[in-house]
């Protein structure tokens, strides 16, 4: 267990940032890239811990995958097309990507062979029926722990048939597993969501000529009768995945939080269905400007630029909160130092995530002097507080390893961030980054 402290800053952050790839995106070049027919070539991958584990689990499935550790961040990945995965002779270990596993049960249930996921101790502990149910309903054969909730789960390829599904909770994860199944099942598939959810797999899909159809908050997938083409951008060029905005909330926070702070963040996805973290921010009384804003690709892009500022407290429930799941650990370090009350409903989500999101954020940040009450369903912060140096822990959640590191930039005193090693899952050198201790545009 890597341990790390943290000093508080005696100066600004200033100049420019390049944070890594979008993580989500990032899985999603790989599977979807392995189902084309040809070589899809991808810039700005995500070289983190939860990507390593799909493209380990790519290549056990048969799909040649380039990555020459000299340059982490290019893919180059050998589509063996819809029908050209093959049985792995071993389990797939899915490490520790909730990502992975949800995805590839989609996947791998209309394949004509057997299979078993699996990863470490965490993820076993995360909930899989969310994603299992719905696809049994298809005529998928998937079995587990716990009556098929939890992993390792065993998956016999089986003929799929296309249903119509009501999610219950909005979850891009769950739809995106169903829309894969949804390739390979006879029929229509219909998706309706609850709300908005990120639409990375309808984008990245449609891109490769795949039979996706959209119409508000439901999703039509049919099953798949021609060759998905290799992903690239609509020019033709290697597709390029964005900077990814949930690792990019953590320095626009430091930045809000820093006396004196300007960051320019370059290339950062400002998909609609991700920028719930930046709708958030602007109801606590943050203002950014964005620079080279890049619509007419697969995925928006642009350079944000966000300074110091005063922000107050606000309410945080429904469709808003689906927009920024992953951002919660962060936001509610914003929330220590915001002016009245952050009250977060709406997101229960937030216990089943790497750790229980609520809970350890509340523990964690109380051990530096913050008022956070957890509640059923969220958080309630008061503010501003002033922090303190203290002793605290990731619980292996790589969201609050960096969240807890950015709340120590604003504490009186040293802090101590156990477990931080778990900071590469998504984010690779956070701390050099975040700090400008290296080059990084």
């Amino acid at each position: 267990m890597q341990t790390v402290t943290i000093h508080p800053l005696d100066h600004p952050l200033t100049g420019t940032r390049r944070v890594p790839g979008d993580k989500s995106i990032s899985h999603r070049a790989l599977i979807l890239g392995a189902l084309a027919e040809g070589v899809s070539d991808v810039v700005g991958w995500l070289p983190a811990a939860d990507c390593y584990a799909t493209l380990h689990v790519m290549r056990a499935l048969g799909v040649p995958v380039e990555h020459d550790p000299a340059m982490p961040t290019r893919i180059r990945v050998h589509g063996v097309g819809v029908h050209g995965l093959r049985e792995p002779d071993n389990v797939l270990d899915c490490d520790g990507s909730g990502t992975t596993m949800r995805l590839l049960c989609g996947l791998l249930a209309g394949q004509p062979f057997f299979s078993v996921l699996t990863g470490r101790e965490a993820l076993r502990r995360r909930p899989m029926r969310r994603v299992a149910e719905p696809l049994r309903r298809m005529d998928a054969s998937i079995d587990g722990r716990d009556g098929g909730n939890l992993a390792p789960l065993a998956i016999r390829g089986a003929p799929l048939h296309a249903i119509h599904y009501n999610m219950p909770i909005a979850s891009a994860q769950v739809k995106s597993a169903l829309m894969l199944a949804g390739l390979y099942a006879e029929g229509e598939t219909i998706i309706t969501q609850p709300g908005p959810a990120r639409d990375h797999t309808e984008r990245m899909l449609s891109a490769m000529g795949a039979p996706v159809h959209i119409d508000g908050n439901t999703v039509r997938v049919h099953s798949l009768r021609t060759a998905l083409h290799p992903l690239t951008a609509p020019d033709g060029s290697p597709f390029v995945v964005p900077a990814d905005i949930s690792s990019a909330a953590f320095l626009i926070v430091a930045a809000l939080l820093v006396p004196k702070s300007t960051l320019r963040l370059v290339d950062v996805g400002i998909n609609p269905t991700r920028t719930g973290i930046l709708d958030i921010l602007q109801r606590m009384g943050a203002t950014w400007t964005l620079d080279n804003v890049r619509a007419d690709a697969i995925e928006p892009t642009a350079d944000l630029i966000v300074q110091h500022q005063p922000l107050h407290g606000t309410t945080i429930d429904g469709d808003l909160v689906v927009r920024a799941i992953d951002e919660f650990p962060i936001i509610a370090v914003a929330a220590t130092q915001a002016e009245g009350e952050t009250i977060v409903r709406d997101a229960a989500e937030l216990r089943v995530k790497e750790t229980d999101r609520i809970g350890n954020v509340a523990r964690e940040l109380r051990k530096m002097g913050a008022e956070i009450e957890p509640l059923a369903d969220g958080f309630m912060v008061r503010g501003p507080t002033p922090l303190r140096g203290a002793v605290v822990d990731s619980h292996g959640d790589h969201r609050l390893a960096m969240a807890l590191t950015v709340a120590a930039l604003i504490a009186d005193g040293p802090t101590t961030v156990h477990g931080a090693e778990v900071m590469a899952d998504s984010f690779p050198n956070f701390i050099a980054t975040l700090l400008g201790e290296a080059h990084h545009v």
